[in-house]
């Protein structure tokens, strides 16, 4: 159940949040490939994305596509929060099949829909462990505890997620190692990230540059998403990594923190202008599609 007009103000999260600081910065989104991967090897959700077409041809755009919605819950106020979580809602009650095993499904099962939406705060997290500025362990029980509430504009049920993050951490465990599996959509995830949608102004470019900027976003995109993943949840799901691969990875990683003295404020926290610039879309019933976040506006 949604909750009432009464709990916006107490749910919603405001500029002095950690979720509303930190839950945008750009160098997060380098985690669009993992938390994909974790949400579609679960197999509800894996069913669900792989009746939508064009999350196969466009798994990272998904990952913009979610942050369409997840920018309205944080920083669209809490009348923002309320009509997005009404919409999500609403576009998820029709998606309903048999996942890979024989066995039907609904998208808004509790479990695989909290599962979906506590993988935003391990993208959080693990994306500023990686690239940018480490959490506190008090700074991630204030994060979890504030993505909790934002969940129950999406009603998502308190029971339905651990009270704190040690809480989390043993139930991400779990569903990664009992839960997930190599489902059908993360083999056809893994295949669509050879084929990313590029920005208008990319495609544009003469000569071989489109296909250069093509073959480093596919590099990175996939050194992203298997670099991210622990060795056991390499090994469940299927994907190898070589040491080569590991000290790329690493070297990466060390360069996006590095970076974080002279980054601009608005690149570490990008989502205020965004939820502001697609509210009027959105209040209107309609979020990016497959090409929102890569076209020229």
């Amino acid at each position: 159940m949604l909750p009432g007009e009464e709990d916006w103000a107490a749910l919603a999260v405001d500029e002095t949040s950690l979720a509303w600081r930190r839950g945008s910065d750009i160098r997060v989104f380098a985690a669009a490939g993992y938390i994909l991967m974790l949400q579609v090897a679960h197999p509800t959700v894996g069913a669900g994305v792989s009746q939508l077409s064009q999350y196969r041809e466009d798994p990272v755009g998904r990952f913009q596509r979610t942050s369409d919605f997840t920018n309205q819950i944080v920083y669209g106020g809490p009348e923002g929060a309320a009509r997005m979580g009404r919409l999500v809602r609403e576009m998820h009650k029709s998606i309903k099949g048999t996942r890979d095993d024989g066995e039907r499904y609904h998208a808004l099962e509790p479990e695989a829909f909290a599962w979906v939406h506590a993988t935003g705060a391990e993208a959080i997290v693990k994306g500023h462990e990686l690239f940018g500025i480490r959490f506190t362990a008090s700074q991630k029980e204030e994060l979890w505890a504030e993505w909790r509430r934002v969940g129950r504009f999406l009603g998502i049920r308190w029971r339905d997620l651990p009270e704190t993050w040690a809480g989390f951490t043993a139930y991400r465990d779990e569903m990664m190692f009992t839960r997930l599996e190599r489902t059908v959509c993360v083999e056809e995830v893994w295949d669509s990230l050879e084929n990313p949608l590029l920005p208008r102004r990319v495609r544009q470019l003469p000569g071989p540059a489109p296909e250069l900027v093509r073959r480093a976003l596919v590099h990175a995109t996939r050194l992203n998403t298997v670099g991210m993943m622990t060795p056991k949840l390499r090994e469940r799901l299927g994907f190898s990594w070589s040491f080569a691969e590991e000290a790329e990875f690493q070297l990466n990683a060390r360069l996006a923190r590095a970076a974080t003295p002279v980054m601009p404020a608005s690149l570490k926290c990008t989502g205020p202008e965004f939820a502001a610039r697609r509210a009027d879309r959105i209040a209107r019933g309609k979020p990016a599609p497959l090409d929102t976040s890569l076209a020229t506006t």
